[in-house]
């Protein structure tokens, strides 16, 4: 499956980083080695976890790297609620981000229930 740029869950992926780096770019700079680079390592990590399993040899392994990138996807949505709670980020940046990131981890999950493995 070498081909990940075409997967439609990668390119979300991908776009949810950008949008990502942009609201922490506002954070407390402060938070630079604590929430910013914990946040900004999370959201990197799915699409490359993502793009790392659909190289790999067998659907078995694909799934693993998936389970990583739904994994990251938790912890970063975790630190989110943290950023919001503390004001760090508004309500609607959280809820645009909230969006995506739900829209990308059913679309995760979808995919590896389609690799049956």
């Amino acid at each position: 499956m070498n081909r990940f740029k075409e997967l439609l869950v990668w390119q979300k992926a991908i776009d949810l980083a950008v949008d990502v780096y942009q609201v922490t770019e506002k954070l407390p700079k402060e938070e630079r080695f604590g929430l910013i680079s914990q946040i900004n390592r999370c959201v990197v990590s799915i699409p490359s976890n993502i793009a790392e399993g659909a190289g790999r040899n067998t659907s078995k392994e694909f799934n693993n790297f998936l389970g990583i990138a739904q994994g990251s996807s938790f912890e970063l949505d975790t630190q989110l609620i943290i950023s919001n709670r503390l004001n760090f980020i508004s309500n609607q940046e959280y809820q645009n981000i909230e969006s995506q990131l739900e829209h990308i981890q059913n679309m995760i999950a979808k995919l590896k229930k389609s690799l049956n493995v």
